[in-house]
C-alpha cells in the first residue's frame, strides 16, 4: 500500500476525478437541454466547450490560490453553487407557468450570461480540488486538461440525452429543467453537510 502511494497518481485517477467533478455539469447539461424546443449542434458544441474551459481552468486557479485561500473558499463553495442553480431554476420554472401552455425557453441558456452562471456554479468544486493538489505537491497541468476533457465529453452527452427526453415532456420540460437545477444545488449543500 505504501508504494503505492509513493507512486504519482495516473491518468485514471485524474479521469475518475474528471468524472466525479463533471457530474453536476452532465447533469445541468440534461436539464437545460431538456427546455429546449430545438438542441442545434452549436448549442451542444458551447456547452462541452464552456463546461469543459471552467472545469479546467478552476483548479488551475485553485492551485495558484494555494493554502491562503482554502479556508475560505471551501466555507463558501458550496452556497455559490446552490445560489446560482436555485435562481437559475426558480426563474425557469416561473418561465414555465407564466409563459402558457406553449412555453418555449425566450433565451437560449447555452449562451451569455446564463452560460457563465452555468459553468462557473459546476465548477466552483474543481477550484477547492485545484487548492488541495497544491497542498500536496501535485503539478496541476496533467489533471486540469483531463478534468476538462472529461467534463466537455460527458456535458456533450447530456445534451444529447436531454434532447430526446425534452420533445417527449412537452409543457413540463421547463418545469422538469428547474426543478432538477434546484436539486443538484440541493444535492451540493448536502454533500458539504449543509
Amino acid at each position: 500500500m505504501h508504494d503505492l502511494l509513493s507512486q504519482p497518481p495516473g491518468m485514471l485517477l485524474w479521469a475518475a476525478l474528471g468524472v466525479g467533478l463533471a457530474m453536476d455539469a452532465f447533469a445541468v447539461a440534461v436539464a437545460t437541454s431538456i427546455t429546449l424546443e430545438r438542441v442545434s449542434k452549436r448549442q451542444i458544441f458551447r456547452f462541452g466547450f464552456h463546461f469543459g474551459l471552467f472545469q479546467a481552468l478552476m483548479p488551475i486557479l485553485g492551485w495558484f490560490a494555494g493554502k491562503a485561500a482554502r479556508d475560505y473558499i471551501i466555507a463558501w463553495d458550496h452556497w455559490v453553487a446552490f445560489g446560482l442553480l436555485g435562481f437559475i431554476g426558480v426563474k425557469a420554472i416561473v418561465d414555465a407557468l407564466l409563459g402558457g401552455p406553449d412555453h418555449v425557453m425566450d433565451r437560449d441558456p447555452t449562451r451569455g450570461l446564463s452560460l457563465v452562471v452555468f459553468s462557473i456554479a459546476t465548477s466552483v468544486d474543481a477550484f477547492a480540488v485545484g487548492i488541495s493538489l497544491a497542498m500536496i505537491g501535485v503539478a496541476i497541468w496533467i489533471p486540469a486538461l483531463v478534468i476538462g476533457v472529461v467534463t466537455s465529453a460527458l456535458t456533450t452527452v447530456g445534451m444529447l440525452i436531454g434532447a430526446r427526453i425534452g420533445p417527449r415532456l412537452g409543457r413540463g420540460a421547463a418545469i422538469v429543467g428547474g426543478v432538477v437545477l434546484i436539486a443538484i444545488g440541493l444535492r451540493i449543500l448536502a454533500s458539504h453537510g449543509v
